[in-house]
């Protein structure tokens, strides 16, 4: 097997989404441009996507680390609106762009239609979530887009696989299609219900970070397979499984979580860039199969199939957003008001990924009988120029759109206050414990290690405080950034030092190591507390 093609992947991937931190524009936009790019230099591989790869050994992770940071009580707060996209938007836009593709495509049966409006229709919210923090969108929205994009492909599959069934000649009925969505969902979701507890439990037993992480890696694969084995929604299982752990993370031992952030971090960072690559390294394969449609043909049938998926989102998040304000007072009451610059965000960070390409790659070549799935490689082309348009149209104006609309910004200041008080309350509380285990003659504590534990406290409850001081006239710092700096400055003189007695073989390399951990976590400790 060679692994030079993977490995060319994985870091030309993570040096355009390095290289793009340093540019206004999303790394995902700039990674599908090099992935373009990329794919008609000659001796390239030849990339091809493969859905046996992508939707059980690459979704999963990435719907597990996205899920694992929302937060379960935001989205809870939200399902009302996270439900309409998710489920009620990924239907309508199924049966909304087949009925076109069905009307504009002569020949293209009406099933085959239905298949490819499945595959274009649920949104992948990563570039979209992505813009929205960095443009500083209010959280309700943020929720909102990053609920859809956890949810929606479980809604999308299971479209597709009704669509795919009538396509294919087994017959499929609206009956049965509601039954095989309701199988999914329902057991996605028991199948997450039941794994949960046990997998905490598990994390929190398991005493060696090592043990807990390599636990932490293998559950969302275990989440994704045992729903699938019960044909239920692995999607719905992963997601479930990592909202239920990310609530609880803070029972989990704090080296498990200080490691098992970095480990995920990373395992994020090169999934996703690899993706977004894939996308862009995906144009040769499509054209390489069109045929009949190559040409201005293939290109009208593309713009097409690109405004109705576009219009559909507008015609659908508007209503969805006002409508049942209108029809519920129990609605008005609970929910904060949306605003038509609100909708108008939603409706347009509708870009889709990778999660699409892979679905249209799973089509299979042939229906019952032997025949050719009826204009199969059209899907795939369609679904391309509709991933890609969407992509870089909408990613690119989306963060102007958000300025243009002026959403007000957060309140810092609020923000810090809060916190403030939040971290004095607790304070108190850790003091008030203190005090009551130093009272214990089995605590007993030399007084400058027992003053050491209050001056923690007390410096951790005036940080927040201090945040809000004045900027360094004369270095223009911020009180954090330059207790930041010291700290760093005075570690980094240990740690010279340290590597300097390892020379000189006072100290051997395992009592360095020692000693450079414990200023690691020093310094980080003092990076989070001023941060």
């Amino acid at each position: 097997m060679d692994v030079m093609p993977l490995l060319l992947l994985v870091a030309g991937s993570a040096a355009v989404a390095g290289a793009a931190r340093r540019t206004p524009l999303p790394a995902p936009l700039l990674l599908v441009a090099a992935g373009l790019a990329v794919s008609y230099i000659p001796g390239v591989p030849d990339y091809r996507l493969d859905p046996e790869v992508v939707l059980p050994l690459v979704l999963p992770p990435l719907l597990y680390t996205s899920a694992s940071d929302s937060s379960y009580l935001d989205l809870r707060a939200q399902l009302r609106p996270v439900a309409l996209l998710s489920v009620g938007y990924v239907l309508f836009a199924t049966v909304v762009v087949g009925w076109a593709a069905y009307l504009v495509i002569p020949g293209m049966p009406l099933p085959a239609a239905l298949v490819l409006g499945a595959v274009v229709a649920p949104p992948d919210a990563v570039a979209a979530t992505a813009v929205a923090r960095r443009v500083g969108l209010p959280s309700r929205i943020t929720t909102i887009l990053q609920g859809e994009s956890l949810l929606n492909d479980a809604t999308a599959i299971t479209a597709y696989k009704v669509a795919l069934a009538a396509a294919i000649g087994e017959g499929a009925t609206w009956a049965g299609g509601i039954e095989e969505f309701l199988i999914a969902s329902v057991g996605g979701v028991g199948v997450g219900l039941l794994l949960m507890a046990p997998l905490h439990w598990l994390r929190t037993h398991l005493r060696e970070p090592l043990l807990q992480n390599t636990l932490s890696l293998l559950i969302p694969f275990v989440a994704y397979s045992v729903a699938e084995q019960v044909h239920a929604s692995g999607v719905l299982a992963v997601v479930v499984v990592a909202l239920y752990l990310g609530h609880r993370a803070w029972e989990v031992d704090f080296a498990t979580r200080l490691q098992e952030e970095a480990v995920w971090k990373m395992v994020a960072f090169i999934l996703e860039s690899a993706v977004f690559a894939l996308i862009g390294l995906q144009l040769p394969v499509v054209l390489r199969g069109l045929g009949e449609y190559e040409g201005v043909t293939a290109a009208w049938y593309a713009i097409a199939v690109f405004v109705v998926v576009v219009l559909a989102r507008f015609v659908w998040v508007y209503p969805a957003a006002f409508v049942p304000r209108l029809l519920s007072e129990r609605i008005r009451t609970r929910e904060e008001n949306p605003t038509w610059r609100g909708a108008m965000v939603t409706s347009w960070a509708g870009m889709r990924g990778v999660v699409s390409l892979a679905i249209a790659f799973s089509i299979p070549l042939t229906v019952h009988g032997g025949h050719p799935f009826p204009q199969r490689n059209l899907i795939l082309f369609l679904t391309f120029t509709t991933v890609i348009g969407t992509l870089v149209l909408q990613g690119v104006t989306l963060p102007p759109l958000i300025r243009l609309l002026k959403f007000p910004g957060r309140d810092r200041r609020a923000e810090t206050l809060a916190e403030a008080n939040a971290q004095a309350q607790a304070s108190l509380a850790a003091e008030s414990r203190l005090e009551e285990l130093l009272s214990d003659e089995r605590n007993a504590l030399p007084p400058p290690l027992a003053d050491r534990l209050r001056s923690v406290l007390e410096r951790r409850r005036n940080a927040v405080w201090e945040r809000l001081g004045q900027v360094n006239q004369v270095t223009g710092e911020s009180v954090d950034d330059t207790y930041r700096r010291l700290a760093r400055e005075m570690i980094s003189a240990e740690r010279e030092v340290f590597v300097r007695l390892r020379d000189h073989r006072y100290i051997d390399d395992e009592m360095l190591r020692v000693l450079l951990r414990r200023l690691d976590l020093e310094e980080a400790a003092a990076y989070r507390e001023a941060a």
